[in-house]
């Protein structure tokens, strides 16, 4: 019996070549936009930093003792925590904006049109649940890490370090495993499967899955071939964008090389004006690379979000966002 995730494979392509042809610059810079949000992670746990040994008593440092306390000022801790205050509210605004751009993204797909500021107002409210949802996974996951790694940190605090080697070696490198396992099932189907749920449904995150799940046990081999074959589809499709994003990286060398130069020519006349011409030219590059890459991953972005929705449609009609688009490409 032929599987419908395999069948989409070479619909996708006829899709989103459909959808990408002619090349229109508006639409691609539209999705190239939405691109950079939809590609952004959604959640990110943190690591801890261990140094190595410092001196002991046996070793003591010249000048005073060894445990002499470091005298930090109050400016540098308030400093530290307006820092993370910032970058904290800068992921969740990005966070936010992600969450609401999949269903642009998705709404684009299917009406073969795409209008950013139009779907942003229609779905704020179903992707603010989604950030929501997200959110709450993303904290429930630093949590299940931060009480794995105590199993190996409480015994190494204790000094039995026989004990923290054998958990970490029989329970937390497997744990830690399934862990981003199931985070990654979760995340990545909840995107792919459960926002078109939710636009054809008019429901939240929870519902969408409970809408979704009888669907995914029901037909699970599908589901389960979409997971091996998306992962690779993706392996493969960020292999390409890297790539390319690389080769035109190189060329944009040239002409930023030139401004390089100029930059050299006024820190050579004067430090400080060739010091900030060096960072504005350093910026303008970076900023160049991540165009670059955002315009080079459209038809990657735009691929596996029709491979998902055709996947969906082919085991549940009701959820079914492109049945014209699915009839063209079959035709």
């Amino acid at each position: 019996m032929s599987l419908s995730a395999l069948d989409a494979i070479d619909d996708a392509y006829r899709a989103t070549s459909g959808f990408l042809r002619p090349v229109d610059r508006t639409r691609w810079a539209k999705l190239a936009l939405i691109g950079l949000f939809v590609g952004l992670p959604t959640a990110n746990a943190g690591g801890a930093q261990f140094g190595g040994t410092g001196p002991t008593d046996e070793t003591p440092m010249p000048g005073g003792p060894v445990d002499a306390p470091v005298d930090v000022p109050v400016e540098a801790w308030i400093a530290v925590a307006v820092a993370v205050v910032v970058a904290i509210a800068v992921a969740l605004v990005l966070l936010l904006v992600s969450s609401v751009m999949e269903f642009v993204l998705v709404e684009s797909l299917r009406e073969e049109h795409v209008e950013i500021r139009a779907y942003w107002r229609r779905y704020f409210r179903r992707g603010l649940r989604l950030f929501g949802f997200r959110l709450i996974v993303g904290l429930a996951v630093l949590a299940a890490v931060a009480l794995l790694a105590a199993l190996v940190f409480v015994p190494l605090a204790l000094g039995d370090m026989v004990a923290s080697t054998l958990i970490l070696a029989v329970l937390l490198v497997p744990a830690f495993v399934a862990l981003a396992l199931v985070a990654a099932v979760v995340g990545g189907f909840t995107t792919a499967f459960v926002v078109p749920v939710m636009m054809v449904e008019d429901c939240g995150v929870l519902a969408g899955w409970r809408r979704f799940w009888s669907t995914l046990t029901g037909q699970w081999t599908e589901y389960l071939a979409y997971a091996v074959l998306a992962f690779v589809l993706g392996i493969v499709g960020s292999a390409l964008v890297g790539i390319v994003t690389a080769i035109l990286a190189v060329l944009l060398l040239i002409p930023f090389g030139v401004l390089a130069a100029l930059a050299f020519g006024l820190f050579v006349l004067a430090e400080p004006v060739g010091i900030a011409a060096f960072v504005v030219v350093g910026i303008l590059f970076a900023l160049a690379v991540i165009a670059v890459a955002a315009f080079v991953q459209v038809p990657v972005i735009t691929y596996l979000r029709y491979y998902a929705l055709l996947v969906l449609g082919d085991t549940n009609e009701r959820f079914d966002l492109i049945p014209e688009q699915r009839a063209a490409v079959r035709d």
